[in-house]
């Protein structure tokens, strides 16, 4: 018996909706990334690219949890000696909302060229209209 292996031609890419207005932000980020991986298909691959795109609307209105909105901190660095930037999670919510979604699921991606690959079929929007009703996509609930 052999076993059935996808090929580019099989594999069937859909469009999923998740709405994260009160939604906590690690469980949707955890959904995101399943989908995204393509961990919810019988044709899982864990080389291939499986996965469906995801469109997150109102971000903005996203939860965090505890005392995370006062104490959590975003970090980068800008490439320069003494270049590391942090940004509270307030501060972050108030200027770019979209963002924290977009390192959260970033995070539970592979760190691999693969990784950065299902990252692209990622689209986050801060409020509830997104340009993407052509891909016809399937509104999900996260399980409350």
């Amino acid at each position: 018996m052999k076993t059935k292996f996808p090929s580019e031609n099989d594999i069937v890419h859909k469009w999923h909706v998740l709405d994260a207005e009160d939604a906590v932000l690690g469980r949707l980020a955890g959904k995101a990334a399943t989908l995204l991986m393509g961990k919810h298909k019988p044709s899982y691959t864990p080389f291939l690219d499986t996965g469906d795109a995801v469109i997150v609307i109102n971000a903005a209105k996203v939860r965090l949890t505890g005392r995370k909105e006062e104490q959590k901190k975003y970090r980068r660095f800008t490439g320069y000696p003494g270049g590391l930037v942090e940004v509270g999670a307030k501060r972050l919510r108030a200027e770019r909302p979209t963002q924290m979604v977009k390192e959260a699921v970033a995070g539970m991606l592979p760190k691999t060229k693969l990784g950065k690959q299902m990252l692209r079929k990622l689209r986050v929007y801060a409020g509830d209209k997104h340009p993407h009703e052509a891909q016809m996509p399937e509104a999900l609930a996260l399980k409350a």
